[in-house]
């Protein structure tokens, strides 16, 4: 099966109307329009097959602040297999694709990984963050505890991952802010 990526304004409206319908099913009807909306402006993997969109995933870029720095992150966003064709490694090709993008672009990944999801992640060598997560939100810092389990980290190609001993200050946004 052959990868594609493009960013966002490359896809068009059909492509992107087939995308949401992807993850609309995906995710049982559980992904809202704040999710559609944080999956948009990055770098988009996907493949198509004759009945279209079969995979896909994006790799947006957020900012994280961790132990007085900031840092460019590459997040990963709306990852989804369409169901006739899970367990069948397109989800471990559209990944090798974001993970290209990151390497090159970002000093770490970062996503939110759903229960059905995280091993698909710790297979590929992406870790569970170990610290505390923050988001800088409109009124200050605030701790999102509920988070701190299911949000993985991958260094990029040839640097190290962020000390635990400091929280992750994620960027706000609405919708789950991760």
């Amino acid at each position: 099966m052959i990868v594609t990526t493009a960013t966002t304004h490359e896809l068009g409206p059909e492509r992107l109307r087939s995308i949401r319908s992807l993850l609309d099913a995906a995710f049982d009807g559980d992904f809202s329009d704040e999710d559609w909306d944080h999956t948009l402006g990055g770098v988009h993997a996907w493949i198509e097959d004759g009945r279209g969109i079969a995979a896909h995933g994006s790799v947006i870029m957020r900012r994280v602040l961790h132990d007085g720095r900031s840092y460019r992150i590459g997040y990963v966003e709306g990852v989804a297999v369409r169901s006739d064709l899970r367990r069948r490694g397109l989800g471990g090709l559209v990944m090798d694709e974001l993970e290209r993008v990151i390497d090159g672009a970002y000093a770490f990944g970062a996503l939110s990984a759903s229960d059905e999801g995280a091993a698909l992640y710790r297979a590929r060598g992406w870790e569970p963050w170990g610290g505390r997560i923050d988001v800088i939100g409109p009124e200050g810092v605030v701790r999102l505890p509920d988070e701190e389990g299911s949000t993985f980290l991958r260094p990029a190609a040839g640097r190290a991952l962020p000390d635990p001993a400091a929280a992750l200050r994620f960027d706000w946004r609405d919708g789950d802010v991760l």
